[in-house]
C-alpha cells in the first residue's frame, strides 16, 4: 500500500462492497488469492515447459540436431529445479510441549469434542507453550498447494485464567478459525493471509538470486492481499466467535473475551512490572514463574480496566474486532467475570500441569539468568555512581546526562522531564538524553518529543529501533497517517539495508574487499587456540570483510582454512570450527576449494596465517 490513508480507503471501499455485494468481494479476494498460486506454479511450469518445448521443436527439425543441443535442452530444466528449490521453504510445526497420546487425557477427549461439534478439520498435534494465548495454527503443505496440517496451539497462563467453560469457548473459536462447514472459504483465506506473509519472509532470508523477483512480487502482493482480505478477516473473527456461542454458549463465549482481556492487561500492568522491579532484590529470577504467573491471573485486576478496555476504538490495524464490538455481536452485556477454581489448566492437565510449569518457569529461568543477573550487579553501581554524582559539586555535561537517566531509574520521585531538560542545555549533542527526553514528552502528550527522537536518530543511527517504536505508537494514538506513512517507510529502508547486510555476511564473492583483521594478541591466541582444539588444521588465514550496507555495523570475519591432511566430508568439519570460535563479530569459516582467487586476496589482507597445528 502506498500510504495509510490509501490502505484504509481501499478497507471502507471493501467494506461497503462486502455489505452490497458479497458474492462478488468473495470472488475478488477467491481470484487474487489464486493470483499467488498462479506466480508460483506458473514460474516453475514455466520452466519446464520451456525445456518439453525445446526437445519437440528439435525433434520436429532433427532428432541429430536434438542430440547435438541436448545441454541446451538441459538449461530451463535446471533453472526450474533452481527456482523450485529456491521457492521451496519448509514452515516448522507451531513450537513448545506437543501433546503426546499419553497424555491429559481429559484435554484431549475436550478438544476432540469440540473438533466435531465445530466440524473443524483433524489436527496433526496440541501444541501447549508458554505464552498467554491460543492459536489455530495450519502449516503449508508445498506452500499451500498440497494443503495444510492443523495445530490447536495452547498458552499454558491462558489455560490457568479460564475456567472451563470459559477455555471451551476459546477453544471453540480457534476451531472457528480453521473453517469448518460453510466457513471454509473464510478459514482457507485467513490461512492464506497468515501464510503469504510468512512465505515472504522466508524468501526475504534466503537472499537467493533465483527467488528475488518472487519476493519483489509478495513484497507487493502480501500488503495488497492483506488489504483485499481484511474485511474477510475481520468477519473471521465474528464467525469463529459465533462457532463458539453455538458449541458452549454465548455467556461463557462473552466471559471468556473479557477474563482474555483483563488476564493479558493484568501481565502486561501488574505482573511484568512487578518482577522488573524485584531484580534489584533478587540476585537470581525467581524459580516458579509460572506458579505465580498463575495466582497472579487469578487475582483481582484494576476495577478501572474493563471501562478502558470497552472503550478502545477499533482500527484498521488489527482485524481483531474490539472487546465492546465482539459483545455486542454476541448479544452479551459486559461484565467482570468471577476468577474459576478449578482452572482449566487444574481440571484437563492432571498430572502434566506441574511438570509443564516447572519446564517453562525453568526454560524461561535458564534464558534470562545471564541478564538478571548482570542487571542485579549494575544495580548496585549505579546506586553508588549516583551518590557520587549526588555528592559531586561540578559534573561535567556528560556526567549531568548519566545524573539525570540514574535520577529517573533509582528515584522514582524525580522530576524526569526537569533532569533531561537541564542535561540537554549542557550537552545537546547526546543522542541518548534527545531520545529519553522525547519518549517523556510523548507519554506526557507533547508532541514535542517527535523532534527530540528524530534527532536521537540522527545523532545515532543505534538509536533508531527504539524512536521509530515510539514514534510509531505516538502517530497511531493522535491519527497522524503522514506521520506513520514516514514511520513505516523508514521501517522498509532499515529492513532492507539490514538484509543486504545479512547477504553480504553469508557470501563471498569476487568484488568482495578485504581489511586486515585488527584483532589484539589475546585475541588471536584465543583463536588460535581454538582452532587447535578442534583439530586437522594446518593453518588459517583471518582478515575483516568490508560490508558496504552496513559500514558502521559489527565487523564481519571471514576465516580461511587449510586442512592438514585429507578430509573426506569438510561440512561437519566447517561447522566444528565455526561453533568452537567466538570472534568479536559475525564470522563464515571457508577453504580455498572453489575459490581461489578470492582466497589469494583474502591472504594477502590477512598476512601471515596461524598455525594451530604446530
Amino acid at each position: 500500500m502506498a500510504s495509510v490513508q490509501a490502505y484504509r480507503g481501499l478497507v471502507e471501499r471493501l467494506e461497503a462492497e462486502a455489505r452490497e455485494a458479497p458474492g462478488r468481494y468473495r470472488a475478488k479476494v477467491a481470484l487474487l488469492a489464486a493470483l499467488g498460486f498462479a506466480v508460483l506454479g506458473g514460474a516453475v511450469l514455466a520452466a519446464f515447459g520451456m525445456s518439453a518445448g525445446l526437445v519437440l521443436a528439435l525433434l520436429a527439425i532433427s532428432p541429430l540436431l536434438l542430440l547435438k543441443l541436448a545441454k541446451l535442452v538441459w538449461i530451463p530444466v535446471a533453472l526450474g529445479w533452481l527456482l523450485l528449490r529456491a521457492l521451496w521453504v519448509r514452515l516448522s510445526p507451531p513450537e513448545g510441549h506437543r501433546l503426546q497420546a499419553h497424555e491429559a487425557p481429559l484435554l484431549r477427549a475436550e478438544v476432540e469434542r469440540l473438533r466435531a461439534q465445530t466440524r473443524a478439520p483433524r489436527l496433526a498435534g496440541i501444541v501447549i507453550d508458554g505464552e498467554f494465548n491460543a492459536a489455530a495454527s495450519s502449516v503449508p503443505r508445498a506452500m499451500g498447494l498440497l494443503g495444510h496440517r492443523h495445530y490447536l496451539v495452547l498458552g499454558l497462563p491462558l489455560m490457568q485464567s479460564l475456567g472451563r467453560e470459559q477455555f471451551a469457548a476459546v477453544v471453540a473459536h480457534e476451531f472457528g478459525h480453521f473453517g469448518g462447514g460453510d466457513a471454509r472459504f473464510s478459514g482457507w483465506i485467513y490461512r492464506v493471509r497468515a501464510s503469504w506473509y510468512r512465505l515472504l519472509d522466508a524468501l526475504a532470508a534466503q537472499r537467493s538470486g533465483f527467488n528475488a523477483p518472487f519476493v519483489k512480487f509478495f513484497g507487493w502482493y502480501a500488503p495488497y492481499f492483506d488489504a483485499y482480505s481484511f474485511v474477510l478477516a475481520r468477519a473471521n473473527e465474528y464467525r469463529a466467535d459465533a462457532a463458539a456461542s453455538q458449541a458452549v454458549g454465548a455467556r461463557a463465549v462473552g466471559e471468556a473475551l473479557v477474563r482474555c482481556e483483563l488476564g493479558a492487561l493484568r501481565l502486561q500492568r501488574d505482573f511484568w512490572p512487578a518482577l522488573e522491579r524485584s531484580i534489584p532484590e533478587r540476585a537470581a529470577p525467581p524459580p516458579g514463574l509460572y506458579r505465580d504467573m498463575a495466582a497472579s491471573l487469578r487475582g483481582e485486576g484494576d476495577p478501572a480496566w474493563l471501562p478502558q478496555l470497552l472503550a478502545r476504538p477499533s482500527d484498521y490495524e488489527d482485524t481483531h474486532p474490539t472487546l465492546a464490538q465482539r459483545l455486542a455481536a454476541l448479544g452479551v452485556e459486559a461484565g467482570a467475570a468471577a476468577a474459576p477454581a478449578p482452572s482449566a489448566a487444574e481440571a484437563l492437565l492432571g498430572e502434566l500441569l506441574p511438570v509443564l510449569e516447572a519446564r517453562f518457569s525453568e526454560d524461561w529461568r535458564e534464558g534470562v539468568a545471564p541478564v538478571w543477573e548482570e542487571r542485579h550487579r549494575r544495580h548496585a553501581q549505579e546506586v553508588a555512581r549516583l551518590e557520587a554524582l549526588e555528592r559531586s559539586t561540578s559534573r561535567s555535561p556528560d556526567e549531568d546526562v548519566e545524573y539525570a537517566r540514574l535520577s529517573v531509574a533509582l528515584r522514582p520521585e524525580a522530576d524526569a522531564l526537569a533532569l533531561f531538560r537541564a542535561a540537554l542545555a549542557r550537552a545537546p549533542d547526546r543522542a541518548d538524553a534527545h531520545g529519553q527526553l522525547g519518549v517523556l514528552l510523548l507519554e506526557h502528550g507533547d508532541a514535542a518529543g517527535v523532534g527530540h527522537l528524530k534527532e536521537a536518530m540522527r545523532l545515532d543511527p543505534g538509536c533508531t529501533d527504539v524512536a521509530l517504536h515510539h514514534l510509531e505508537l505516538h502517530y497511531r494514538r493522535t491519527g497522524d497517517d503522514a506521520g506513520l506513512d514516514e514511520v513505516r517507510a523508514r521501517w522498509a529502508r532499515l529492513d532492507a539495508e539490514r538484509a543486504r547486510s545479512a547477504h553480504a555476511r553469508g557470501v563471498l564473492t569476487l568484488r568482495d574487499a578485504f581489511l586486515p583483521h585488527c584483532l589484539d594478541g589475546p585475541q588471536l591466541e584465543a583463536l588460535e587456540a581454538a582452532l587447535a582444539g578442534v583439530g586437522g588444521i594446518g593453518a588459517a588465514w583471518v582478515a575483516r570483510k568490508r560490508i558496504d550496507a552496513d559500514p558502521d555495523g559489527l565487523p564481519h570475519f571471514v576465516l580461511l582454512l587449510k586442512w592438514r591432511g585429507l578430509v573426506a566430508r569438510e561440512s561437519p568439519k566447517l561447522q566444528a570450527v565455526a561453533d568452537a570460535l567466538d570472534l568479536p563479530g559475525s564470522f563464515i569459516v571457508v577453504t580455498a576449494a572453489g575459490r581461489r582467487m578470492v582466497a589469494r586476496r583474502l591472504r594477502k589482507a590477512a598476512g601471515e596465517p596461524l598455525r594451530p597445528g604446530r
